[in-house]
């Protein structure tokens, strides 16, 4: 019995040491539980605040954006309305003198800056404001938009300087005759530093000491006019304007202190430097013996030029929009911002363009389209780094800063290479031509700041937000981070051969048909007058013709722009005669009928071919000089030659095709220059670098070559297509839709931008090949610079001492 007792205590001990086992197990586990709530419910509060976190920096940067875009797209409207519109934008008068000397003696630098500021003086008597004068070597180009009686303007502007001395009483007293020509100079008064005096050399002695000495003793003063009227100017109501106004035709007055003697006279009247200069540079241009011949003229109608206006800027608008599109569609959000940068590169060009007085051209305008097309350019190559650098499995974060830091070296090279085509086509060009390059300087400048820039700081907003990791589609458009492209498949060295062979066949056969052929020459070459006429009825070039004929002139070539557009070239040169006869003539045959003339002699065209060659030829030197510089001379001397290919491409298409040959061709040329050594700077940047990496600069075989640029350019095809692309759309847009006058130019862009594309991937890339296929197994040349490594230069061993 006491045994049975034992074992049931027994049990019920172990029933109750089990249950007390099972309590505390279940109290752990629940306090296990309630410490796993607690820190589910932690590290959920914690998720919960950085998602918080990453929405706040997430909609913050949306909402500097937006605003980013909003204030530019409104500031975009005040800064196209203050902005100076040039001959072709807003009708006006155009013309080109020479100065000649009435002696037959050389023309001095002194005497066309005197020439300058009396056309100055009597352009503000016509009443145009804000006149375009510009010094070309010893000539002279006036623009006076807004000018409609032509026949006026060139009676007041070629008319010899006429500056008189009188009395108080407008009465005669001498002629600029008793001044040596030319003689007047500045000089510094030694008591006060802040004055200066004219000192005036007298030529007829006698004569000046007569009459100043008459007006002395009348206690009279000696008024200086240029270009007095009878019947008009008067002391009387020009005196309080005398000198202080560029209205007025009274340039200074002063009193005679005391009697004259010698053969030179001092003028003062406390000037400052930049007063005393233009009161000598008036009264010697009174005295000096210049004429002015005419070179060349050109009117444009100003509805014809508001015609230009809104056809150029429609076709810029659709251009913008569908580079904008593409964007989207290829870098989603980046490319996004990336549009919201081109509205405020176009905004930030507009401002620097009108803070320095720029005139806006129809190429002016096409500068715009075309910079932005590169502008474009800047961002696509930091987009394809920040690609490469996911595709090595880096975070978001990382691979932007990597992949921006990467591609800084390759915008900079880029741009910089296109500015110094853009610099040497602003010192050489002329006309439109400088301001197409001025356009484009102000274009490289406004992409470094913005798209390089604004954009990146607008992109690290959201990646530093967290809100795109993982999210690369959304982020950048990238579907497989180990997905090749077609493009990144190809074996390009393979085919270089077949493609150098078809290149070298095409250059031939196109030189051949060019040297039978040449170029259609447009007036500004050849010489001649051009006839533009739109009209509100329907006209042919049959009737054209016949109306040209009727006229007495020859028709060179005749373009139907439309029904109601026709533009002719004719051989004759026109006169204000001509002009006035041919502008009679349409205005009555077709009512409601616009005309703009313009006309060129053949004296310019021996200038203007020299002005071309030059600028290709300084091109060539700067810019192989600077890749040499940067890369090594095979990198410079493999890009000039793509650039020789270019040019002749373009050349070759302009004769096959029969498109005229005009002044902005060369622009285009020069564009054209600098925006293919910028595709090839990026290939050639990426074969450094990788060359470096890959290789630490010493290839030991041929394969190891070819492979170098085989990767190099699989790297890199993408981008190029895709910004030559972006650059396409816009100069499309305007040859569809832009205005017939900058046409040509478009054309020329647009083969050249195919053949600079061709030879930034294949040319460029198999000439470095072939030069450095030279250099495997030689050793390599050590640079003037470069020291020997210390572990490898040999001990000198002299006898006695250390052996």
């Amino acid at each position: 019995m006491s045994n049975k007792k034992t074992t049931k205590k027994n049990t019920n001990k172990k029933t109750k040491t089990t249950s007390n086992s099972k309590v505390k197990v279940e109290e752990k586990v629940l306090k296990h539980e309630v410490k796993l709530e607690e820190k589910n419910s932690k590290v959920n509060v914690k998720e919960q605040k950085l998602n918080k976190a990453k929405k706040k920096n997430f909609l913050r940067g949306f909402l500097i954006s937006l605003l980013c875009l909003i204030a530019c797209s409104v500031s975009l409207i005040p800064l196209f309305k203050e902005t100076k519109f040039g001959l072709d934008l807003q009708g006006g008068f155009e013309i080109l003198y020479s100065i000649k000397s009435i002696d037959g003696s050389e023309v001095t630098d002194e005497m066309v800056d005197a020439t300058r500021v009396i056309i100055e003086k009597r352009i503000n008597a016509l009443g145009v404001n804000e006149p375009e004068i510009l010094i070309e070597g010893d000539n002279i180009r006036i623009q006076l938009a807004g000018v409609t009686d032509e026949k006026e303007a060139k009676s007041v502007l070629s008319q010899m300087a006429n500056l008189t001395f009188r009395n108080s009483d407008d009465e005669l007293v001498m002629s600029s005759s008793v001044l040596k020509p030319g003689s007047v100079k500045v000089a510094q008064d030694e008591r006060n530093m802040n004055n200066y005096y004219l000192i005036l050399e007298i030529d007829d002695v006698d004569t000046f000491h007569e009459q100043t000495e008459i007006i002395r003793q009348n206690n009279d003063v000696m008024v200086i006019w240029l270009d007095f009227e009878e019947g008009i100017d008067t002391f009387e109501k020009e005196q309080q304007n005398c000198g202080t106004s560029s209205d007025s035709r009274c340039i200074s007055y002063a009193s005679i202190d005391g009697e004259l003697t010698g053969s030179t006279v001092t003028l003062t009247g406390n000037f400052t430097y930049e007063e005393a200069k233009t009161l000598a540079d008036l009264i010697n241009s009174g005295s000096l013996p210049t004429k002015l011949e005419e070179l060349s003229s050109k009117t444009v109608n100003a509805s014809f030029g508001e015609d230009a206006l809104q056809k150029t800027f429609f076709a810029g608008v659709v251009g913008i929009s569908l580079i904008a599109l593409l964007l989207i569609i290829v870098y989603r959000f980046s490319g996004l911002i990336a549009s919201i940068g081109i509205v405020a590169y176009t905004a930030l060009v507009f401002l620097i363009f009108n803070l320095i007085g720029g005139r806006l051209t129809l190429s002016g305008v096409a500068a715009v389209i075309i910079g932005i097309g590169m502008a474009v350019d800047a961002c696509v190559i930091s987009f394809s780094r920040v690609k490469e650098e996911l595709r090595n499995k880096l975070s978001l974060e990382e691979a932007f800063r990597i992949g921006n830091s990467n591609s800084f070296t390759s915008i900079i090279d880029a741009n910089i290479t296109t500015l110094i085509a853009a610099i040497i086509l602003f010192i050489l060009g002329e006309s439109s031509v400088k301001g197409f390059a001025t356009m484009l300087i102000i274009s490289i400048i406004s992409t470094l700041l913005v798209m390089v820039l604004i954009v990146r700081l607008l992109l690290k907003m959201f990646v530093k937000s967290g809100y795109f990791n993982n999210r690369y589609r959304a982020f950048l458009g990238i579907k497989d981070l180990n997905k090749k492209s077609l493009y990144e498949r190809i074996d390009y060295v393979k085919h270089f051969g077949k493609f150098v062979i078809l290149t070298i066949v095409v250059l031939v056969a196109g030189g051949v048909y060019f040297y039978q052929n040449g170029f259609n020459l447009g007036i500004d070459f050849a010489g001649g007058s051009s006839i533009s006429l739109t009209t509100k009825n329907k006209i042919t070039a049959e009737e054209f013709a016949s109306d040209i004929e009727k006229l007495g002139y020859e028709a060179v070539k005749i373009d139907q722009i439309d029904d109601n557009n026709i533009y002719v070239t004719v051989k004759d040169v026109f006169n204000a005669e001509d002009n006035d006869k041919v502008t009679a003539y349409f205005e009555k045959k077709y009512e409601d009928s616009t005309t703009s003339i313009g006309a060129v002699s053949n004296i310019v065209k021996k200038q203007l071919v020299e002005n071309a060659i030059k600028s290709l030829i300084f091109a060539y030197i700067g810019l192989i000089a600077y890749v040499t510089l940067r890369f090594t001379f095979n990198y410079g001397v493999s890009s000039v030659t793509a650039l020789i290919h270019d040019t002749a491409i373009m050349c070759i298409c302009f004769s096959l095709l029969g498109l005229e040959v005009t002044v902005i061709y060369i622009a285009a040329i020069l564009s054209i220059v600098g925006y293919s050594i910028n595709n090839t700077i990026v290939v050639f940047d990426r074969i450094r670098e990788n060359k470096r990496k890959l290789y630490k600069d010493k290839l030991k075989s041929k394969d190891e070559l070819k492979e170098l640029v085989n990767r190099s350019l699989r790297e890199t095809f993408g981008r190029t297509a895709l910004t030559t692309i972006t650059t396409l759309l816009p100069i499309i847009s305007l040859i569809a839709l832009g205005s017939h006058e900058i046409a040509n130019f478009n054309y020329a862009l647009l083969f050249g931008l195919v053949a600079g594309s061709y030879s930034s991937l294949i040319l460029a890339p198999a000439m470095w090949l072939f030069f450095e296929k030279k250099k495997i197994g030689k050793p390599e040349k050590k640079k003037w610079y470069e020291v020997e490594d210390e572990d490898k230069v040999e001990e000198l061993k002299v006898k006695g001492i250390n052996c």
